[in-house]
């Protein structure tokens, strides 16, 4: 039975991650062995994702990292380089736009001052500036918005993750092509990974990063992990009208846009009650039909000429407890970090929670940014801490 240090279940942006920050972290000298069962990446969350970056969020832990991942993007070459050649991960620093009504103006109010604690280089905006700064928007319904000024966008999702496990693997962590079947523990300890194929593989720690798959793999060593698998679809679309200086914009009732090449890229999030656990990848056409082509017509009445291209399904890894991330140890096993429940946050958490992890592995706690609100102890106690910016 082959053996490593640290054994991470997952090899997409947030396992990559984990791996690229171990491998350079001054005090591990040990072995990292990466499991995926995907080498293409065709089917993972990071690749099917908006691939965004925001600072907007209401609570400080989550506007913290994404801050992080702001200057790790910005200076990744310092990070990233490889044989001197930096990655170029095409970030796009266009920004978030959130759009209220009248009912919704106190809590993006109440956020703005959570940001703005937090340093986030966003500002309100009234209607009517609202309108002189996006004359081709409907405002007339609006009673505010909140646009990020710098810091925030969209970037390559794929080059990200790739450039995370490239450096991970010129540092010496190993890439196995597998899938992870369970693990084996004994009391407090989890001893082993049980490939899919019968082998297993001893570790010293095991990170769970196994995304959508996170949960079944908490199961079998007897941890219950408030994680599941929703699904969300993405619907290019062009415009014969021209909307300059887009935004990535979230409208009142969710539905969200932003430019992408020569067109656009939008979505919803169906409400709790029309959101059941999913795996498949079927796309669920109608929902452009009946949801989004309505309120992108309203928002944008240049859009109402839109025309629809190609969707794609992906999946969020969910926590249903507050869909905030559940990161580190849970007390009952003591060599077993997890890192699940993104929400759909997990591209630009992946810097901050890689870095995150590789500090639990070599010293036991958090040496840069603090995290430990996102830990175990609120899911155990059914306390749930509530990110309301969840798009």
């Amino acid at each position: 039975m082959p053996r490593f240090d640290v054994v991470i279940v997952g090899g997409a942006a947030v396992g990559s991650a984990a791996a690229c920050f171990l491998s350079l972290h001054t005090g591990f000298r040990g072995s990292v062995l990466v499991l995926e069962p995907d080498p293409t990446y065709t089917w993972c969350a990071t690749t099917r994702s908006l691939a965004s970056v925001r600072h907007q969020f209401s609570t400080p832990g989550n506007i913290r990292m994404s801050q992080f991942a702001t200057e790790f993007i910005r200076h990744i070459g310092e990070h990233l380089a490889v044989d001197g050649e930096t990655p170029d991960v095409g970030f796009r620093e266009a920004g978030y736009l959130f759009l209220a009504g009248p009912q919704g103006l106190a809590t993006l109010q109440s956020n703005h001052a959570v940001q703005r604690d937090c340093g986030v280089d966003a500002a309100l905006l009234a209607p009517d500036a609202l309108a002189r700064r996006f004359p081709w928007m409907r405002v007339d319904d609006l009673a505010g918005a909140s646009l990020g000024l710098s810091g925030e966008g969209w970037l390559d999702a794929h080059s990200l993750m790739q450039a995370f496990r490239r450096k991970a693997q010129a540092q010496g962590v190993v890439y196995r092509v597998a899938r992870a079947a369970a693990l084996l523990r004994s009391g407090h300890t989890v001893t082993a990974v049980q490939l899919e194929d019968g082998a297993t593989v001893s570790c010293g720690t095991v990170i769970n990063a196994a995304g959508t798959g996170a949960a079944a793999l908490a199961r079998s060593a007897g941890i219950v992990l408030p994680v599941q698998s929703r699904k969300r679809c993405v619907f290019p679309f062009h415009s014969p009208e021209p909307a300059p200086r887009c935004p990535l914009v979230i409208d009142t009732n969710g539905v969200y846009f932003r430019p992408e090449g020569t067109g656009f890229l939008c979505g919803v999030a169906l409400p709790e009650d029309q959101d059941p656990e999913c795996f498949d990848f079927e796309v669920q056409h109608a929902l452009f039909e009946s949801v989004l082509w309505p309120a992108l017509a309203h928002r944008v009445p240049g859009f109402e000429a839109a025309r629809v291209g190609k969707a794609w399904a992906g999946h969020y890894d969910v926590n249903t407890l507050d869909h905030n991330l559940i990161l580190g140890a849970h007390p009952d096993v003591d060599n077993l970090l997890f890192a699940n429940g993104f929400s759909g946050h997990g591209l630009q958490q992946s810097p901050a929670v890689g870095r995150a992890l590789a500090e639990l592995v070599v010293a036991g706690r958090f040496e840069t940014l603090d995290l430990s609100v996102f830990g175990w102890q609120r899911v155990l106690e059914g306390r749930p801490m509530r990110e309301i910016n969840v798009v």
